[in-house]
């Protein structure tokens, strides 16, 4: 027997609402599918570059995500010679893809980046403790220890909070009798929105 369809499965208003939905779930809950992404840039070299990030922070009326990464990480490096950004999210259990694209914003030393670093925990926080870049090549896995007897503001000079302005959403949901795929766009300044073949 085929489970019910969801209220949202011909309303693309609805399937917009449920995507912003779920990617506020995604920030908020560390066992949910969308608590991590995927992000993709555009490496220095020009070639397409993929990783995965956590998610820490939705404004659904703003279109904005947010995540954090090390300063000196190659993905700042690449967003700050090239904004431009993709992140995806599935969730296996809900069958729903999530594509979005848009521009990112890099706060170093703003009320963005300091709001972002008071709520970080201190395990998190611990990541940028470690004195030498990510990507360095070293002679033990142990360089990637944070520093010992830091204190608790150690680490901030490397903390980069990553604000992405989304222009693209584009949601996918997976069902038996029949996929349903929409497009959500604001490149143009206003919303266009339309179904798109799955």
């Amino acid at each position: 027997m085929n489970a019910p369809l969801p209220p949202w499965y011909d309303d693309l208003p609805g399937s917009l609402a449920e995507a912003w939905a779920l990617l506020v779930r995604g920030a908020a809950d560390r066992r949910h599918p969308f608590h991590t992404l995927q992000v993709a840039t555009i490496g220095l070299d020009g070639a397409p570059t993929v990783r995965t990030v956590v998610l820490r922070g939705v404004e659904p009326a703003r279109r904005v995500v947010r995540f954090h990464t090390d300063r000196r990480s190659r993905k700042a490096r690449e967003l700050a010679a090239d904004p431009r950004i993709a992140l995806h999210a599935y969730h296996p259990a809900a069958k729903i893809q999530l594509r979005l694209s848009g521009r990112a914003a890099l706060h170093r030393d703003d009320p963005v980046a300091a709001a972002a670093w008071a709520a970080t925990r201190p395990f998190s926080r611990a990541c940028y403790r470690v004195a030498l870049p990510p990507g360095t090549v070293a002679e033990s896995p142990y360089a990637a220890l944070a520093e010992a007897g830091a204190g608790d503001e150690a680490g901030r000079e490397a903390f980069l909070a990553v604000t992405v302005s989304v222009e693209r959403l584009e949601f996918l949901f997976l069902a038996a009798r029949g996929h349903r795929r929409a497009l959500f766009d604001w490149s143009g300044g206003a919303l266009a929105a339309s179904w798109l073949v799955p």
